[in-house]
């Protein structure tokens, strides 16, 4: 039985991860901002954590590590989104992605850190996006922070490559949840963007009908969990996604890779 700290555990891929383990047995600390929208299931334990608040992820941690006694597995899950024309956001909308996708779990990264050093092993998984290098259009600011995640969880990566600690770049692509009904959308700033908006949210809602279930990354979060020596990273999504398009992606020179996403985007 191990023992994880898992954020984001109320809805979506979070949700999915946290009723996996909890189905094998595993102990669940599991966060939201609502404690009460975590299942009740025995050895899963509702935790509240906003992570807009340094205090509040502070504190949601080293109470959850008191009960816990240590956690095993670490899961930076909970996010949020942003659709808008990235020439109007406004610099609170950027600064409110960027702390909840960046900083915020860069301080439960460090609260994880510390208390696995000093026991010798754990690990951290960082669950980023495939948007961090195929941007989605008018997601800037979360395609960017993800994009930033993604480099620090590498950067760590390369600094303590002889640590037990292992940390690991999840990066889910497409995967079918409520996340676009909680996105919030501002969208009116600007008539020249119109038609490019209505043409890009409704390819984000086609592929998110058609994409695989949470289910798929709590199957291979499970995997790396289990791993003696789990990938860096790894994308999770249907075959296209995860596997098509990072290879090509790779190889096209930026005026190509720009083309590209605009054809399959429609716009």
């Amino acid at each position: 039985m191990k023992r994880l700290f898992l954020t984001g555990a109320s809805s979506g891929i979070g949700l999915a991860i946290a009723k996996a383990l909890n189905a094998r047995g595993d102990e669940v600390w599991g966060t939201s901002r609502d404690p009460g929208r975590v299942p009740q299931l025995p050895r899963l334990h509702p935790v509240r954590l906003d992570l807009s608040d340094p205090n509040s992820i502070d504190q949601s941690f080293k109470t959850a590590l008191s009960e816990a006694g240590h956690f095993d597995v670490v899961i930076n899950n909970a996010g949020s989104g942003h659709f808008g024309a990235a020439e109007h956001l406004s610099e609170a909308e950027i600064q409110s992605q960027f702390q909840i996708l960046v900083f915020g779990q860069l301080q439960l990264m460090r609260l994880a850190m510390a208390e696995m050093r000093e026991r010798g092993h754990g690990l951290i998984i960082n669950v980023t996006s495939l948007a961090s290098s195929l941007p989605v259009p008018f997601m800037a600011a979360y395609n960017a922070a993800k994009a930033a995640l993604a480099a620090y969880t590498m950067s760590l990566q390369l600094e303590l490559p002889d640590s037990n600690v292992r940390i690991v770049d999840l990066q889910p692509a497409d995967i079918s949840t409520g996340f676009n009904d909680a996105v919030p959308k501002n969208v009116d700033h600007d008539a020249r963007y119109q038609e490019q908006v209505a043409k890009t949210w409704s390819a984000v809602e086609r592929n998110m009908k058609n994409a695989p279930p949470p289910e798929l990354v709590a199957k291979h979060a499970l995997r790396l969990i289990d791993s003696t020596n789990p990938p860096p990273r790894i994308i999770v999504g249907d075959a296209f996604q995860s596997k098509v398009a990072p290879l090509i992606f790779r190889f096209l020179p930026q005026r190509i890779r720009v083309w590209g996403l605009k054809m399959y985007y429609g716009i």
